[in-house]
């Protein structure tokens, strides 16, 4: 049985569980490593959301928020009329162990026009998320509660 079959079975709504998924794979995908199972583990407490389902998302959507790290940076520059800066891994690190402080004042407003980007794509895609998984998720809990027909053998 998946976790989201179980979830139906013990009674958690379809809405509540595509809110939980689309929230778990907004949450997932914010730009700052390290930070979303945080993210998703204070949104599962405060929305009361079923705590191993998001932190699943948020594993699953791993490589995709690797991916969009470097456009969501790009965005945040463009979107605060800064100059690309360079993001070559060596480079980063080279720099943060150099010097923390110096690394965050050169780098840390790539951090913030990324997170106001993934702040502005957030509704649309929280949003879009649910809306796209609701149907499904109604059919399958539809689809569970069907009464299994009695095929034993002399029923009437």
């Amino acid at each position: 049985m998946t976790p989201i079959t179980r979830q139906l079975r013990q009674g958690i709504t379809p809405e509540k569980i595509a809110f939980t998924l689309a929230l778990g794979f907004m949450l997932s995908i914010f730009p700052i490593l390290g930070a979303t199972t945080l993210l998703c583990g204070l949104a599962g407490v405060l929305f009361r959301l079923n705590q191993p389902l998001i932190q699943l998302v948020n594993y699953l959507a791993y490589p995709i928020q690797i991916v969009l790290l470097i456009p969501f940076y790009r965005a945040g520059e463009h979107l605060l009329g800064r100059a690309p800066v360079p993001l070559h891994i060596s480079r980063l690190l080279e720099r943060f162990r150099a010097d923390v402080g110096q690394f965050f004042k050169d780098f840390g407003m790539i951090a913030v026009g990324g997170i106001l980007v993934w702040l502005l794509a957030a509704p649309i895609v929280i949003g879009g998320g649910y809306g796209m998984l609701r149907p499904a998720l109604r059919a399958l809990s539809a689809r569970l509660q069907k009464p299994v027909p009695d095929v034993s053998i002399g029923a009437p």
